[in-house]
Parts: C-alpha cells; sequence; structure tokens
C-alpha cells in the first residue's frame, strides 16, 4: 500500500492543532481571572495583613486596597520623587509593621537616582526617611529599576543602569548592580567590600545588570532570584550571586541593540549565568517562587511576569540542566507589572494594566 506523505503531514498537523487548543482552553478552565480595583499605572504592591494589600501608583500615590471590600484609599507620604520616564514610585514591600519603597528620587537639576526610603507602616500619612540613595544622580529617565526583597535583616534591592550601559561593569557606582543593605539601611560587614572586593561600593552585592525588575526570595532554598530586560532580546531568569557579575554591557544575553548591532556574547566563563534566557524580549517584570495551598503543584516554581508579553511563565528549575517554562496564560490582562501570593490562601494577585487582579481555582 502507498501512503501519500503530504497526506500524514497534513494530518499530524491538524491533530498538533487540536490537541494544542484543547489542551489549552481545559487548563484555563482550572482558574478564573477576576478585577479587584482599577488603579492609575500602580507599579508595586505588598500585603499588609490577609485583608489589605498596599500599592504604589508610578504618578506619586500610595494606596491601600481592600480585597475583600474592595475599598480603596490614599495615603499621604513625604517621598522627594520625580515622575520622570519609567521613574516615579516604584517597588513596596511590608514586614513587622514597616514599609521600604524605591522610588525616583528628584536629586535636583534634572537628575534623579534609585533611593529606598523605610517608614513605620500608618493609613493615614507615612513619615519616610531615606535609607539608600544610587549614586551618582543620572539625568535620565530609563532603568531605574526596581525590586525590593527582605531575607532575615538583609534588604536586597535591584537597581538598574538608567540606561548608561557599561555604567553597569564599574563597582564604584550603584547604577546597573544589585545592591544588599540591612533592612536599617546599615552595612552588612560581610558584603563584597570586606571580602575581597575593596574597589566596590559597600552597599553592592553583585553588578553587571541592566533593569531588573523583579526580585523575590525563595521559601525553598532562602536563595535571591532575579529577572532583568535584556535589549532586543536577551531578558533572563536568575540568582543573585555574591561578588559576581551578570555582564552587561560585555553581554548580551542573546539580545541586539535596538539599532540592530550586536552587543556580545550571551554568555562567556567568568560572567553569572542565568538559568533562563529568553530571545526575542518578552519584557520580563516581578516575579515570585510560589508557596501557598491554591496552587499548591506549583509549590517551587518560579512565576514569571511580562509586560511586552502579558504573560504568566511558570518555570521548574530545580534541575538546571532540564529547566522546563510553561506559559499559564497570555494576553488576558495586559502588562502585568506585580505579582503576589496571598499569605494565607495562596491566590495569586497582579498589577496589571491599570487594575488589581485576583487569580484563583474555579
Amino acid at each position: 500500500m502507498v501512503v501519500d506523505q503530504n497526506y500524514l503531514r497534513v494530518k499530524k498537523y491538524f491533530l498538533l492543532i487540536f490537541f494544542l487548543f484543547f489542551s489549552s482552553i481545559s487548563y484555563s478552565d482550572e482558574y478564573s481571572l477576576t478585577k479587584i480595583t482599577k488603579l492609575m499605572e500602580p507599579w508595586g504592591s505588598s500585603f499588609i495583613n490577609n485583608d489589605e494589600i498596599i500599592v504604589t501608583e508610578k504618578d506619586g500615590k500610595i494606596k491601600i486596597v481592600n480585597i475583600n471590600s474592595k475599598n480603596t484609599f490614599e495615603v499621604e507620604h513625604n517621598l522627594n520623587f520625580l515622575n520622570v520616564g519609567q521613574g516615579g514610585l516604584l517597588d513596596i514591600i511590608c514586614q513587622d509593621n514597616y514599609l521600604w519603597v524605591s522610588y525616583s528620587e528628584d536629586r535636583g537639576n534634572g537628575k534623579t537616582s534609585t533611593s529606598i526610603a523605610k517608614a513605620t507602616l500608618s493609613k493615614k500619612e507615612l513619615e519616610f526617611k531615606n535609607i539608600f540613595q544610587a549614586n551618582p544622580p543620572i539625568d535620565s529617565g530609563y532603568h531605574f529599576g526596581s525590586r525590593l526583597a527582605i531575607k532575615g535583616k538583609y534588604l536586597y534591592a535591584s537597581v538598574g543602569e538608567r540606561g548608561m550601559g557599561m555604567i553597569a561593569q564599574d563597582p564604584t557606582k550603584h547604577p546597573g548592580s544589585i545592591i544588599r543593605i540591612h533592612t536599617n539601611g546599615s552595612i552588612p560587614k560581610d558584603n563584597p567590600k570586606f571580602e575581597g572586593k575593596s574597589d566596590w561600593l559597600s552597599e553592592i552585592y553583585q553588578i553587571g545588570v541592566r533593569n531588573p525588575q523583579g526580585l523575590s526570595l525563595s521559601p525553598y532554598d532562602e536563595k535571591i532570584y532575579l529577572s532583568n530586560h535584556g535589549a532586543r532580546g536577551g531578558d533572563w531568569f536568575g540568582e543573585a550571586k555574591k561578588g559576581e557579575n551578570y555582564g552587561w554591557k560585555i553581554l548580551g544575553w542573546g539580545g541586539k541593540n535596538y539599532s540592530g548591532t550586536k552587543i556580545g556574547p550571551k554568555w562567556k566563563p567568568g560572567f553569572t549565568k542565568a538559568i533562563q534566557y529568553w530571545v526575542p524580549s518578552i519584557a520580563a517584570s516581578a516575579i515570585t517562587i510560589y508557596k501557598g495551598n491554591e496552587f499548591k503543584e506549583w509549590n517551587g516554581h518560579a512565576l514569571i511576569t511580562s509586560l511586552k508579553d502579558k504573560s504568566l511563565r511558570k518555570l521548574v528549575f530545580n534541575n538546571l540542566s532540564n529547566v522546563k517554562e510553561e506559559i499559564i496564560f497570555k494576553n488576558k490582562i495586559g502588562r502585568i507589572r506585580d505579582i503576589q501570593i496571598h499569605p494565607k490562601s495562596g491566590k495569586i494577585y497582579f498589577l496589571a494594566g491599570s487594575s488589581l487582579w485576583l487569580m484563583e481555582k474555579n
């Protein structure tokens, strides 16, 4: 019997399309996405209790949202911010009745820095005090970063390179680095500067990043993980490693300059290697290592949100030689800026588009 090869190829193609279509429908039937409330360019968020989440809006407002009643109110603050380009109010984190916020601080003459301030939690008025300023201040509206993560007595923060490229290779300047300070702003005595890298600024933990907008502590291995924007391609997810260098702008991580010219190799020995790369770019934003009961089958997996790609992705990365990636959803709630796991239920909350969203199982 003679079998028509074209027929077999067409049959396989339609079977594949059929499988992908129906498998995606069955998967999306497992969860629902619900809009909680509208906001104005929301950027960072953190639960302050089981019922309320505090949110920064890029244009300078700090709001508290009750996730049950959906009531929202604004909290006054004293931050000296400048809403310019990609800057404004950025990340916020709450722990033990304290708040830490990263923001583009107005340093005068049009110059700004990625700065961090701390305040005692209040629902009326927040009196912030700076505990870190990225120096030098720069006249640019690009690449502030910036996410925050707390590990014990340490505060980690990602600081963008402000579009200055090779400044990320200069450890005498903060832009383009991961910093580590104590939660009160003091300097850890085991930072790289005090352990053989005397030319590094005392707050710097790692160098060579571009525009890192994801940072998260894993509750499983107690490591800090981050995501980073490439240029035209070359986004990545990786681990923050003490005294190391992710290579920007010597490395291009698989991407190119916006002009189309080559930047450099994806990776080479002597530099930190990322766990996962994306070419073309997805505009990776906030990340978390999931732990909860709502999606308990995801425990220990990384959840990666994106802006340009408008997707939520899941990475299984316990075996670094065989990282598995899955797109959970795409093009459903807009550009995803932040992700938070409810501390009790394990339900997932997103800042996406101009709204706060809830993801839960059906």
